[in-house]
């Protein structure tokens, strides 16, 4: 039989996008899950979350039961921490049954060596947001957050995002960034001959570009302007698809 895929996707910001968008992102999981050997979601599946000890970010309920159901059906999924949602843990790992993670990793994904990154932070320019983040994902800003009201944290976190900046094409500053991330990627590529693929998100343009025979520069896109994915096979380039609520185009 052929061996199954690995299907991909990133940056989603549920919470900062139309709920008729969580209804189609539902939709894709099922999809994925009846298709796929394994799921990656690429960071910002939501646009803030931070667990508490003991309360998480209301919402989001059917997502979380359509991961859940992915993973016992067999499923693996791997749920990468972007900058929305580094702040992930225990909930995710425990209860949903994901793979979480919070720093660059390398994995087997069908059958290819790949790096999957977020991309937050990664490549020339940016200091100030590296900074930001250091601060950010400090053990102290941590524990002075959770001390922190859950609703006054969501309230911070809403007044902070910059999703809603992301409708429309893209900004000459979100293209400069993509092409930053780019570079990083086929730094790697070249560096590390034993990777096949990088996989990035964060840029939210969709890009498969190949390198090297054989070696792929990979960003899923996003669902926030164009609801793109890949797909990753053993044999050939990965594929990109835009999800049109059951058929792949």
């Amino acid at each position: 039989m052929r061996e199954k895929p690995v299907y991909v996707a990133s940056d989603m910001h549920l919470g900062a996008v139309p709920p008729e968008r969580e209804g189609q992102l539902v939709r894709w999981l099922e999809f994925a899950a009846e298709r796929a050997s394994r799921i990656v979601i690429n960071g910002d599946l939501f646009d803030f979350w931070f667990e508490y000890r003991h309360a998480i970010p209301r919402g989001h309920t059917r997502i979380l039961g359509a991961l859940a159901r992915a993973v016992d059906a067999g499923v693996p999924i791997l749920l990468m921490g972007g900058n929305h949602d580094w702040w992930g843990g225990s909930y995710l790992r425990e209860e949903v049954g994901v793979e979480f993670r919070q720093d660059p990793v390398v994995v087997e994904l069908a059958g290819r060596r790949t790096l999957v990154a977020h991309g937050d932070g990664l490549g020339p320019g940016d200091l100030g947001y590296r900074m930001l983040r250091l601060m950010l994902r400090g053990r102290l800003t941590r524990w002075a957050f959770r001390w922190m009201h859950p609703d006054l944290g969501a309230r911070i976190a809403r007044a902070v995002s910059q999703t809603a900046q992301r409708y429309g094409e893209p900004s000459e500053a979100e293209k400069t960034r993509a092409a930053c991330l780019r570079e990083w990627a086929i730094r790697k590529i070249r560096e590390e001959p034993a990777l096949e693929l990088v996989i990035l998100g964060h840029s939210h343009i969709p890009t498969v570009e190949e390198v090297e025979p054989g070696r792929f520069y990979v960003n899923a896109g996003d669902w926030i302007r164009r609801m793109t994915y890949v797909i990753v096979e053993r044999e050939g380039p990965p594929k990109l698809e835009r999800w049109m609520d059951g058929t792949e185009r």
